[in-house]
């Protein structure tokens, strides 16, 4: 694999640098900065969204034909890296990054011209129905029902950790349309309207006081033949595509190495208490270091996995490898902020957002403020989008053949 950027990726990075330096507000940056849970709010992600689109620049990793970019992996590397070294809000992960390519991919042509310019102009706002009580890691004994009548399904179940479910107006989700059939062969892939009779969004509240996740209840809701994505009985072979994406369709490394090197930087500035500073310190430049290194080889791996996808390959199962190592450093750079920043950084302020007009000010400056949410909130990387323990399985039979 060759590291070394061409000349055009090089011309691209400084396009990419110039664009984001004129073009991304102020406000946008010190929003992304000051938000500790895992997704941006939608006044912020979707700000954003809204410049990107104007650009062309949204929809970089789907297919030229459905209104991508028509970017490299490696072009779509460097926007990434960009935009965390200059705190752009991330996008609208499960539109953009998750639904939109299942769409492109398995979806069909009437379904391709209504939904994804709708998801493009920001006008449909979706989340996902996968996991349910008892039914997270082991996904394929879902329960949640759907049963054709004519030209609908009338759906009934409950999905827990709904992320955004509380902004959303529509949700992709799985459902059993066939009670008969093995397990993952009963699974269907199903768009329904959350603006109906019969769904109920219950908050659910994190340690840190955040609103992110959500349950969601169905009863006797109607989702039409026509917003069934792919065959029935599909559900399994297009959520296998759809988490495949989630974990290897987007660089974990670039947003790790940004938040490491602010680390480094606050940590020459932070007291230790003994008359020097925190970069003084020797256990925690060494375990700051060593974090470091690892980001370093997970960025190596993403790269890898990119030089593949440049060739036409698939992300494949070799993705469970970074959303595994990701997972574990987010939670490390985060216990680095909060052993950082001492007292300071156990402030935990329960008012959202932690940005804008009628912030809560903090007592020892943003980042310390920031740097015990964020804690509570990395606790969820190593379980969402498959746990540790599932990915651990993956990569014990798909990759290294056990």
């Amino acid at each position: 694999m060759n590291l070394n950027f061409t000349p055009e990726d090089e011309a691209f990075r400084m396009q990419v640098r110039a664009f984001l330096a004129e073009n991304l507000p102020e406000h946008l940056r010190a929003g992304m900065a000051a938000t500790p849970g895992v997704f941006v709010e939608p006044d912020i992600g979707q700000e954003w969204q809204r410049i990107l689109h104007a650009k062309g620049w949204l929809a970089y990793n789907w297919p030229v034909d459905c209104g991508g970019t028509g970017w490299t992996p490696v072009q779509r590397y460097i926007f990434e890296k960009e935009s965390a070294l200059a705190n752009a809000p991330s996008l609208p992960v499960l539109s953009l990054k998750l639904l939109g390519p299942v769409i492109c991919r398995f979806g069909t042509a009437e379904q391709k011209a209504r939904l994804l310019p709708r998801i493009l102009d920001g006008s449909d706002y979706w989340c996902q129905g996968f996991s349910e009580p008892g039914s997270g890691s082991d996904l394929a004994s879902l329960k949640t029902r759907a049963e054709r009548r004519g030209d609908h399904y009338v759906v009934n179940g409950r999905k827990l950790w709904t992320t955004h479910a509380h902004h959303a107006n529509k949700i992709f989700c799985l459902v059993r349309t066939d009670t008969q059939a093995k397990a993952q062969a009963g699974i269907s892939f199903l768009l329904i309207d959350m603006a109906q009779p019969g769904v109920e969004v219950r908050p659910i509240k994190g340690l840190a006081g955040d609103h992110e996740v959500n349950e969601v209840y169905l009863d006797d809701v109607i989702a039409p033949v026509e917003d069934l994505v792919g065959e029935e009985g599909m559900g399994w072979t297009i959520a296998k595509f759809l988490l495949e994406n989630e974990r290897g369709g987007a660089c974990y490394a670039p947003k790790l190495l940004s938040d490491i090197a602010k680390l480094r930087a606050e940590a020459a500035a932070e007291p230790d208490g003994r008359g020097g500073t925190m970069a003084d310190d020797a256990a925690f430049a060494a375990d700051l270091a060593r974090t470091e290194l690892t980001a370093q080889a997970l960025e190596m791996t993403e790269l890898r996995v990119l030089a593949d996808m440049a060739k036409g390959l698939p992300p494949g199962p070799q993705t469970s490898l970074s959303k595994m190592v990701a997972s574990t450093l987010r939670q490390q750079v985060d216990a680095l902020a909060v052993r950082l920043y001492g007292y300071a950084g156990l402030e935990l302020e329960p008012r959202r957002p932690l940005y804008g007009n009628g912030a809560p000010e903090p007592l020892h400056g943003k980042a310390a403020q920031l740097a015990a949410p964020r804690y509570l909130n990395s606790l969820a990387w190593t379980i969402f989008g498959g746990t540790n323990e599932v990915q651990r399985t993956i990569i014990a039979k798909t990759v290294l053949g056990l």
